[in-house]
């Protein structure tokens, strides 16, 4: 599949939506009217009939079924077109974000860390970033996952491998995708999560711990068979009928406060809760290939499945939430306590799977995150899976910027083959060094979250990545740039003295000393480095550390990007070269911005 077959697909989906919607919008209208004639024709049969006591209450009664039952259709069209309405926006997204207007989706800017190893320096979080690229997460705990999973990346190989059949696997099946994410979109299912659960599980048992409301399920039904029993029988009056009832309504109202805190801990959510079963149902009933996701699915149930399960709490729910309306607090309230039974009901339901839900919801939010990561391959048909080696390597052929515009993006190779070993590139300011550095350590990530990479072919071993290419100073905490680079560069020493494997890429050592400080201290860290048997890339405009080649030949290699200055116009090739750079454009760029005294 190719990238146009790709937009065919999304461009698909929208044409055929667009004509189901038009169909349901028709069809709505005329349920609508057909439910306004019925309304009309009931009360025209009352108006003509009303001396006729059997004909007026037969048209009410069949004036009222059918509306009722055109109600539930009408609602069922409602949600057809929803569905076609978020099927439409989906594909419409898709087709923005492969042309890089990532808008639509969650950045994830709260989860912004500068002490974090790399995800500041990579730009993973925030506005036109990374994680908002790929991020088409429909639960906030799927988010959650998706985000965990780029900021702790795997670091085993059959694991990362693990992963990328998983993937493969579901960027093969983009109407399941796709499918998943239109349900998951129809309601805000923030509104509802695993903490909702968490605070319902540590409440205490209101009614099921309760012997005399227990009693009260069996013994006001039973009481009012007696009463029944005893009227027919010409022994009790019908007026006794008129205490019992009044007796039973007052004992069925005594606990309608903890029954309403029952009610609360679900809110007005049932909506959500029939969008998680769908959810649910939907990895439920796909048969997988993928260990990966077979294990995931594993976790919603074999026999008491969680769609199943999650039904059954929704119905109870719904059935509480009755309580407090109008007939069912007069009528079924008395007779058969009903705000008490279903109260119970759900409480049994949380004791019943209190220890199920962590799992079910751990178990929705991975294959939330897979889907995101499912959605970017099948974006990127052009993108490889690579090759995961057993000792350290990082050779890659052609790697791109994910962020950048395809057909703009500069795509440069990269060999690090063993450990220690430095790439030392230098270059001048606007030339494409840090964006190498970026590109490198993005495609690093992405390798060992799983994903396809940005490259013609890649290898490489899963260490884990420390970067420092934009440390800043802390006026909160009253330190200054200089030292912030120092407790990064001591953090990444620490680390290698305590035995991890590191890959580390740097831009500009010393960024906040003098150039004769900065130039010894830089060759001193680099000689510790690989006295400690790291690996890395250190971008520097300083042609000094240059000379580390000569000094490890075996440990060090030199390459620079250039700006060549031809007919006195300044241009940028990006592409990187062997060697040390012989051209810097500062002077250059202010002389022409018309600064002078140069």
């Amino acid at each position: 599949m190719d990238l146009n077959e790709v937009k065919s697909f999304y461009n698909e989906i929208i044409k055929t939506e667009r004509t189901k919607h038009s169909a349901l919008n028709k069809t709505i209208f005329k349920v609508g009217t057909l439910r306004l004639v019925i309304v009309l024709a009931c009360l025209l049969v009352c108006y003509l009939m009303w001396h006729n006591t059997p004909v007026v209450i037969g048209g009410i009664a069949a004036s009222v079924i059918f509306f009722a039952c055109l109600l539930v259709f009408h609602n069922k069209l409602f949600r057809r077109r929803l569905y076609s309405e978020n099927r439409i926006k989906n594909a419409e997204n898709e087709l923005k974000g492969i042309d890089y207007d990532f808008s639509a989706f969650d950045g994830a800017p709260e989860k912004m860390n500068g002490e974090h190893s790399f995800s500041l320096d990579l730009d993973i979080f925030g506005n036109r970033s990374f994680f908002q690229s790929i991020n088409r997460t429909v639960t906030s705990f799927g988010k959650d996952a998706l985000a965990d999973a780029i900021l702790n990346p795997l670091e085993n190989k059959s694991n990362i491998l693990s992963r990328q059949e998983a993937v493969k696997e579901l960027a093969h099946n983009p109407k399941l995708v796709m499918h998943f994410r239109t349900i998951g979109s129809m309601t805000e299912t923030d509104t509802l999560n695993t903490k909702d659960f968490a605070d319902a599980f540590s409440q205490p048992l209101r009614f099921l711990n309760s012997k005399f409301w227990m009693a009260m399920l069996y013994a006001i039904p039973a009481l009012y068979i007696i009463w029944f029993i005893l009227f027919g029988l010409n022994i009790a009056p019908g007026e006794t009928f008129i205490f019992l009832y009044t007796l039973t309504l007052v004992v069925s109202s005594l606990p309608i406060k903890k029954s309403n805190t029952i009610l609360n801990i679900f809110d007005k959510k049932t909506a959500v809760l029939e969008t998680y079963m769908q959810l649910f149902s939907i990895v439920e009933k796909e048969e997988f290939k993928s260990d990966l996701l077979k294990d995931n699915q594993k976790l919603l149930g074999d026999i008491q499945k969680a769609s199943q399960a999650i039904a059954k709490l929704k119905s109870h729910h719904n059935n509480l939430a009755m309580s407090v309306t109008f007939p069912v607090f007069l009528l079924f309230n008395p007779l058969m306590v009903w705000n008490v039974r279903y109260a119970a009901k759900v409480e049994k339901w949380m004791q019943t799977y209190k220890n199920d839900i962590k799992e079910w919801f751990d178990a929705i939010a991975h294959f939330d995150a897979l889907v995101s990561l499912s959605v970017f391959a099948f974006n990127h048909p052009d993108y490889t899976y690579p090759t995961v080696a057993e000792t350290f390597t990082f050779e890659g052929e052609e790697l791109g910027h994910p962020l950048i515009n395809r057909n703009v993006c500069v795509r440069n190779d990269v060999h690090i083959p063993a450990k220690p070993y430095f790439l030392v590139v230098t270059g001048a300011n606007m030339a494409g060094k840090s964006t190498y550095l970026r590109t490198i350590g993005l495609n690093h990530t992405m390798a060992c979250v799983g994903m396809p990479v940005c490259a013609k072919s890649l290898k490489f071993y899963p260490g884990k990545l420390v970067t420092n290419l934009r440390t800043a100073d802390s006026l909160a905490d009253n330190e200054s740039y200089f030292f912030a680079e120092l407790k990064r560069l001591k953090m990444i020493i620490d680390r290698l003295n305590a035995g991890e494997e590191l890959f580390i890429i740097l831009d500009e050592i010393l960024k906040g000393t003098n150039s004769e400080d900065k130039q010894k201290g830089s060759l001193a860290l680099i000689r510790q480095l690989i006295s400690l048997k790291a690996n890395g890339v250190i971008a520097t405009h300083d042609l000094v550390l240059g000379n580390l080649e000569k000094e490890f030949p075996e440990y060090v290699k030199d390459y620079r990007f250039e700006a060549d200055i031809v007919n006195d116009r300044l241009s940028f090739s990006y592409k990187i070269r062997e060697g040390v750079a012989q051209n810097m454009n500062a002077s250059f760029l202010m002389k022409k911005m018309g600064i002078t005294g140069l």
